[in-house]
C-alpha cells in the first residue's frame, strides 16, 4: 500500500499508539489501514457416497483438482459463501451441514473453512472458474492432483470422520510457503 484509500497521501509503515503491531498509516490524515486475513470458504459435497470435484480453470493451481471453495464476500455467512462457491463452480446446489476444518494458511494471511454438504441432486456441471466438474469415488480422488494442502487435509479428515460415523471439526496450521495458497 503506498496511499491512503481516505485521503489519497502516502503512507508508511510503523506501530500506531496503543497497538502492539506495525500498520499502514496515513502521513497526511493518521489513518489507520489494517491487512487482516482473508477467508476462504468451501464445503465437501456429497451425493451417494461419492464427493464433487472440480479440476481448477484459473490460477493459482489451474488443472488441479479441489472442492468447491473461494473468498467470502462482505454480506454472506460461512455456509452462504460455501454453497455460493459450489454454485459458482460446479453449477450444484447444496445443503450445507456441519463445520468440517478450520486451516490457518499463515504464509499466505488465509483462513480456510470447509462445511460437510450434501448435493440436493444430482444436477451439476463445469462453472466459469472450473475445466472439469466430476463426482467422484472416495478410492478415484486423485490424491497427488489436489491443488491445495488444505484441500487435501479437509478431504482426509472428511474419510476418516465418514469412516467413525462421526462428525468432529478438525483445526491445522499451515506455516510453509506453498505455491499457490488460496482458494
Amino acid at each position: 500500500m503506498n496511499f491512503c484509500a481516505d485521503c489519497g497521501g502516502r503512507v508508511s509503515i510503523r506501530t500506531p499508539a496503543g497497538d502492539h503491531l506495525p500498520r499502514y498509516v496515513c502521513d497526511q490524515c493518521g489513518a489507520v489501514h489494517y491487512e487482516n486475513p482473508r477467508l476462504v470458504v468451501g464445503c465437501v459435497p456429497e451425493l451417494d457416497g461419492r464427493i464433487l470435484l472440480c479440476k481448477r480453470g484459473i490460477e493459482p493451481r489451474r488443472g488441479y483438482w479441489t472442492v468447491p471453495a473461494g473468498f467470502m464476500e462482505n454480506g454472506e455467512t460461512l455456509q452462504q459463501a460455501a454453497a455460493r462457491e459450489s454454485h459458482e463452480e460446479a453449477l450444484a446446489s447444496v445443503q450445507i451441514g456441519s463445520l468440517l476444518t478450520i486451516v490457518h494458511v499463515l504464509p499466505a494471511h488465509q483462513v480456510h473453512v470447509f462445511f460437510r454438504a450434501r448435493l440436493r441432486g444430482p444436477e451439476f456441471g463445469v462453472g466459469p472458474e472450473s475445466l472439469e466438474v466430476e463426482l467422484v469415488d472416495p478410492a478415484d480422488i486423485p490424491w497427488g492432483e489436489i491443488a491445495f494442502p488444505s484441500t487435501e487435509f479437509t478431504l482426509r479428515r472428511y474419510l476418516e470422520d465418514r469412516a467413525a460415523g462421526s462428525e468432529p471439526y478438525h483445526f491445522a496450521e499451515l506455516t510453509r510457503r506453498f505455491l499457490g495458497a488460496a482458494g
